[in-house]
């Protein structure tokens, strides 16, 4: 049987109020169609996996909520193909406020069934068409403590969108709290001195 993640737990947790009932009724749709799939946290965003590939995923924003699949343009809905292709950054269903804007449970369960069939058939698309993928999420909690220190907010600010992901991805992929805690403090200070993430690696810092 899947496991519920500790991680998604606290992902929905951290969501506006507005997305929680979205979010909780997504996960428990996605469990009850594939009762194996594994939770996992990529791109700062939830994801659930099936045999080891990504299947679908879910994230939440300022006002909307967003679902998609992996291989959406694989299947055979015209709404999820077609959106696989436009690439907007909403997920294959629109952007999402409520419980109300969601298909049928019996259209979604089916939809996550035929992504698992796709799966099981080892079927592979050419380039990720996963539109959420593309949009990163900074979660409130990572911006309002690097506020607090005006020179690693100022210096996160300055940063190239492949810097702030580094920052953004190495966090939230904490797999305890703690752990989650002790990478942000030390995010916080690197950034005070102005550094990328990965400055160890790179002559101009040593």
């Amino acid at each position: 049987m899947g496991k519920k993640n500790p991680i998604i737990d606290a992902y929905i947790a951290r969501a506006a109020d507005f997305a929680k009932p979205v979010l909780i009724h997504l996960r428990e749709l996605v469990h009850k169609a594939c009762p194996v799939v594994e939770e996992k946290i990529k791109w700062s965003f939830p994801h659930f996996d099936y045999k080891g590939e990504m299947m679908c995923s879910m994230a939440a924003f300022k006002q909307h909520c967003a679902f998609g699949f992996w291989k959406a343009s694989l299947m055979k809905d015209k709404r999820l193909a077609e959106t696989a292709q436009s690439e907007v950054a909403m997920g294959h269903l629109g952007k999402i406020t409520s419980l109300k804007d969601l298909p049928p449970d019996k259209t979604i369960i089916a939809w996550i069934k035929e992504a698992m069939k796709l799966n099981d058939e080892g079927k592979k698309i050419i380039k990720p068409t996963t539109a959420i993928k593309k949009e990163l999420i900074i979660p409130g909690f990572f911006s309002d403590t690097l506020k607090k220190n005006k020179k690693a907010w100022a210096t996160f600010e300055k940063f190239s969108p492949s810097n702030k992901r580094d920052y953004v991805e190495w966090v939230t992929d904490a797999k305890s709290d703690d752990t989650r805690d002790k990478r942000l403090k030390q995010s916080v200070e690197w950034m005070a001195e102005g550094k990328p993430r990965n400055w160890k690696y790179m002559k101009e810092y040593r």
